[in-house]
């Protein structure tokens, strides 16, 4: 019987509780995690460097593995680039300093806040982006850890790592993204498991809408991806080990892909109908989610939603856990 792989929790999923690192790190360790995914930390001493040793010795303390790093990466304007190459050498600095062994970075928030012109000009400067900082990111002895974000589909990223060096840069492997970018999450893993440095699992509902495709994260083991096949493919392909991080964002509205319309297919030139096929039978056998959820960024909100968005996410996190734990059999402290 294979070992189990470590599990972990992505904090941004308690993003609205705005608790400190340390807060953080004792809720993972409570919930008997392998390990804690650091994301976009709210901490007032996230910038101290006292601090960051300081979360080191706390996670050690805690017999968690720690993982972090930064956000987006990719230069404004081409004045920008060294600002963006110092920006990924403070990251991994930090990282380091915290005990991680990767150093997160997104390329764009999505598809559409790309710059003008062909993506993949803009992977070519991604791949220089992380050339540019490769020696002294190497000599802190972090991995760039890539995130499949709304932005590239799995083969270009596939493409941006074997430029920068498949031996320097990894994937931070993530299943809720690919389906902004109407992208099967089982194309995914098999495109990227070899490249994955730590791997995401958010669950989505993916099904036929009037207006095109609709797709809305939803806690994990509750929407029509099936988990437990993509997590046997992915310890077929991976050929190492690697931390399978819980990470339901839930509370937001579905978004409308709308994939009947021409122009949308403008940014996609180089589609891929195979991929696109698979995607679409997804969502072929999907539907609207059923159970009740609380929309957070619905226009309108009441001032008094913030203590309900803060229960439903922790409540939907442990939701995840817990099938993360019983259902895919992920985990080692818990056992014990």
């Amino acid at each position: 019987m294979a070992t189990p792989l470590p599990i972990g929790l992505n904090t941004y999923c308690l993003r609205s509780l705005r608790w400190n690192d340390r807060q953080l790190l004792d809720y993972a360790a409570a919930q008997k995690m392998d390990v804690i995914f650091l994301q976009d930390s709210l901490d007032p001493r996230t910038k101290d460097q006292a601090h960051w040793a300081e979360v080191k010795r706390w996670s050690e303390e805690l017999g968690l593995k720690l993982e972090t790093g930064g956000g987006g990466v990719f230069p404004k304007s081409p004045e920008l680039f060294q600002a963006s190459v110092d920006n990924i050498v403070y990251n991994a600095r930090r990282a380091a300093a915290m005990g991680s062994k990767i150093i997160r970075m997104v390329c764009f928030g999505q598809r559409s806040s790309m710059p003008p012109g062909p993506a993949l000009r803009h992977l070519e400067t991604m791949v220089k982006l992380l050339k540019a900082a490769k020696s002294q990111v190497e000599d802190l002895g972090v991995r760039p850890a890539i995130e499949v974000h709304k932005d590239f589909q799995a083969w270009e990223f596939k493409q941006m790592i074997e430029a920068a060096g498949r031996d320097y840069a990894g994937i931070y492997l993530d299943t809720g993204n690919p389906v902004f970018v109407h992208e099967h999450p089982m194309t995914t893993i098999e495109t990227l498991a070899e490249y994955a440095v730590t791997f995401h699992l958010r669950d989505s509902v993916v099904y036929e809408h009037p207006k095109g495709i609709a797709v809305q994260w939803v806690p994990l083991g509750e929407g029509n991806v099936d988990f437990p096949a993509l997590l046997k493919r992915f310890r077929e392909l991976c050929p190492r080990e690697v931390s399978v991080i819980i990470k339901p964002i839930t509370g937001r509205l579905p978004a409308i892909l709308p994939v009947n319309d021409s122009a949308y297919w403008d940014s996609y030139p180089q589609a891929r109908a195979s991929e696109y096929a698979q995607f679409l039978q997804l969502a072929k056998s999907g539907g609207p989610y059923e159970k009740y959820m609380l929309i957070e960024d619905a226009p309108g909100k009441p001032a008094g939603i913030v203590p309900l968005v803060q229960a439903q996410q922790k409540e939907h996190l442990e939701r995840s856990i817990a099938y993360g734990k019983k259902v895919l059999d992920l985990g080692r402290r818990w056992r014990s």
